[in-house]
């Protein structure tokens, strides 16, 4: 890992926006103005309508009318989220690219910063940042550069399997569009987790970078996009995480020894999560029946899981005895990763 001084952008560059939109239009004014306003960063934007009943791709032509960077790509018919992004990324004609879903919201100056960086660094095939969520009026970004941070692929790798999860919201995220065309688009065989695959196969070949301080994005919350704060949510998370790292390891570096040394750092960290969230359930006192499922998912991905104090506990049925600490340890323990990942990125 190195953590260098930024340095501003150096002559211009261009950087392909892609915006699949569902249902969305109505907030593609505030994207535009907040996208087109990059200092040193010719912007070409393609929103992909994914046929919306709600007018929001007719939306999307009247914009494109006020905006010559814009032009709109329209299904006649739905196709689903990983056709329209992959839609959209073929069509891309910029040195750098950036997928942004309609709800979210790029910073003015974000992309000027994460294309500074891409410049000075020709390794580096991935940029993100810090991508705070928001819901209702977005806040005032935050736009201090403290310095970047440049990965081997291997070493993010490494961060990445040690705690199996996605560092990454998503929108934050700039490619180089050469590593995107060498890796691939998304896989439509994983719907719920294509980005970390995408993040994991650019790591296999490129160097992964980190504009450290200001705001890179900002991820919107709403309904449509909260159903992994429910039980069920973080069971489907937890086996689209295994299925997207087994790929990794059987799939896009079958013959890399040192890829293969990082397999049992992520079925453990999967199975400690699943851990986790049966003391959660203990704590919102969900029936133990209904916690069986992630036993089962721990027990088949890491062989120690059963040793685990979860495991013991829930398969003897007894209930937590000191909820009121457990339940601040985990508050606790959660808010320490949430800073690291703030400050650090991994």
């Amino acid at each position: 890992m190195r953590i260098t001084r930024a340095v501003p952008l150096v002559g211009a560059s261009t950087v392909s926006v892609v915006v699949p939109c569902y249902n969305y239009g109505r907030y593609l004014p505030q994207l535009l103005r907040w996208v087109v306003d990059q200092p040193g960063i010719d912007v070409e934007v393609i929103i992909v309508d994914d046929a919306s009943p709600d007018g929001s791709g007719d939306q999307a032509e009247e914009l494109a009318a006020d905006y010559e960077q814009v032009k709109v790509i329209r299904h006649l018919t739905n196709r689903g989220h990983i056709q329209t992004y992959n839609d959209g990324l073929e069509a891309v004609t910029g040195e750098f690219v950036t997928l942004l879903s309609a709800d979210d919201l790029v910073p003015p100056g974000a992309l000027s910063r994460a294309a500074a960086l891409l410049s000075a660094h020709p390794d580096v095939g991935m940029v993100y940042g810090y991508a705070p969520s928001f819901s209702g009026e977005p806040p005032a970004p935050n736009a201090s550069v403290r310095n970047w941070t440049i990965w081997s692929g291997y070493e993010w790798l490494r961060h990445s399997a040690r705690r199996a999860r996605n560092f990454i919201s998503s929108p934050e995220v700039v490619m180089r569009t050469a590593a995107l065309r060498e890796v691939g688009l998304y896989d439509p065989g994983l719907p719920h987790s294509g980005d970390l695959d995408l993040w994991l196969r650019t790591a296999l070949h490129w160097d992964i970078g980190r504009v450290n301080g200001p705001d890179q994005a900002l991820y919107r919350v709403h309904d449509a996009n909260m159903h992994l704060t429910t039980f069920a949510g973080t069971l489907l998370d937890l086996h689209a995480r295994r299925t997207t790292f087994d790929l990794l390891f059987t799939r896009h570096a079958r013959r890399r020894a040192d890829i293969a040394r990082l397999r049992p750092s992520v079925s453990r960290a999967l199975a400690r999560e699943a851990g986790r969230a049966i003391t959660l359930g203990q704590l919102d006192r969900l029936p133990l029946e209904e916690l069986q499922p992630l036993a089962d998912f721990a027990v088949d991905t890491d062989p120690f899981a059963p040793q685990s104090r979860q495991i013991r506990r829930l398969r003897s049925g007894r209930r937590l005895r000191q909820p009121g600490f457990t339940r601040f340890f985990l508050q606790l323990q959660h808010h320490l990763r949430w800073r690291r990942e703030r400050r650090y990125g991994i």
